[in-house]
């Protein structure tokens, strides 16, 4: 049926023509064949199979005027704008190429195919029997690295793949990225370390957490990020594309990105809320951080008479306490009564819950309770 309508084509006298095949496989040959090829022509071919394929063509037959680099007739295969080969002749010669058993592969989904003939042969030729098929394209095997079709996993199948992800992970309508959830969390012990996902492995793409510290009011939360810092970043914009980002209180500090890290963060608050934003590229190692909550100063107090303190520092803070007791022969005078023991502590708002009592000698009787005695004796 092809070598009637291309006959039928030529005796129009339509003259240069071009072809569709869009089968997933098939053959074509020079116009006439087996029989002689025409003089001054030229017939291209244009391929195409569904996505997802590429072409497989070679020849079966092949026989065409031979001329050096090919000048005169030849079959010329075209792929996206690349010549892929270039044959003339029956044999190998330094300036003339045959297809022999050679089989090509288009880059993509189609390719062309262009037959040439000039005005005059010396002898008679008869020309060329190609073949092609669709053969599946294996996606995952094109790319690795950054440039991977997925982020974890690729499948291949006929005709396409598909991308899956690792347990935890759930993959973007991009059906490329893989996300997670990392917004949920909520630290709220007075100490602990934080990082971003999968540290110090890269990071995941397209993700945007959210992570919240909540310590007891009166404590301010202090941050130390480690020395291995790894968040991409710009040459010439500050961190466009992946960034931290931290709020406590009225304060925010950063965006942070790059290979430096932010190190230490004292802030006056006890909440923060750190903010990690990677788009869907890059493989970054990432950042963790290590956190304290330290409570607000209480000053230190002034140590009574014949007092003894525990325990003596050079600092207190929010939830630290001292207990107070006499040297031998003195007590704790309080609210007029003698006491063993006498605790104190240290308050949110960075003041002592009570002052420290003063120690009395113990063989010296109160003087109120002195003169009640005196006064019961009288009556």
């Amino acid at each position: 049926m092809r070598l009637i309508l291309i006959s039928l084509l030529f005796s129009l006298g339509l003259g240069a023509q071009q072809l569709s095949l869009s089968g997933m496989y098939g053959s074509l040959c020079s116009p006439n064949f087996p029989e002689p090829y025409p003089r001054d022509m030229q017939l291209r071919w244009n391929v195409s199979v569904p996505d997802g394929f590429q072409i497989k063509l070679y020849f079966s037959h092949f026989d065409l005027e031979p001329s050096y680099l090919c000048e005169y007739d030849y079959v010329k295969v075209e792929a996206e704008g690349e010549v892929l080969a270039l044959f003339c002749g029956k044999e190998q010669t330094d300036t003339e190429a045959v297809p022999a058993q050679q089989a090509l592969t288009s880059p993509r989904n189609s390719l062309s195919l262009l037959f040439s003939s000039d005005f005059s042969d010396e002898e008679r030729f008869s020309g060329f029997v190609a073949h092609y098929s669709a053969v599946d394209v294996d996606e995952c095997s094109e790319r690795s690295g950054e440039d991977a079709l997925c982020d974890h996993f690729c499948h291949n199948y006929i005709g396409g793949y598909y991308c899956s992800c690792r347990y935890g992970y759930r993959l973007h309508s991009d059906n490329h990225t893989c996300r997670v959830e990392c917004s949920s969390d909520v630290f709220r012990e007075r100490s602990g370390v934080l990082s971003s996902i999968d540290f110090p492995a890269p990071y995941p793409k397209s993700c945007e957490c959210l992570y919240r510290i909540e310590v007891e009011d009166g404590f301010r939360l202090r941050l130390q990020f480690d020395s291995h810092f790894d968040v991409e970043d710009h040459p010439d914009v500050s961190c466009p594309y992946d960034y931290i980002k931290i709020k406590a209180g009225s304060a925010v500090f950063g965006p942070f990105c790059g290979d430096r890290s932010p190190g230490v963060i004292q802030t006056d608050s006890n909440v923060a809320s750190i903010v990690f934003h990677s788009d869907s590229s890059g493989e970054n190692l990432g950042w963790r951080l290590g956190y304290t909550a330290t409570g607000s100063q209480c000053p230190v107090p002034n140590t009574p008479p014949n007092a003894l303190m525990n325990p003596f520092q050079s600092e207190y803070f929010f939830k630290d306490h001292i207990l107070f007791t006499c040297e031998p022969g003195y007590h704790l005078l309080k609210d007029g009564g003698h006491l063993d023991h006498y605790q104190i502590d240290c308050r949110a708002d960075g003041s002592w819950s009570d002052s420290p009592p003063p120690c009395h000698n113990s063989r010296r009787k109160p003087s109120s309770l002195s003169s009640i005695r005196t006064n019961h004796s009288l009556a």
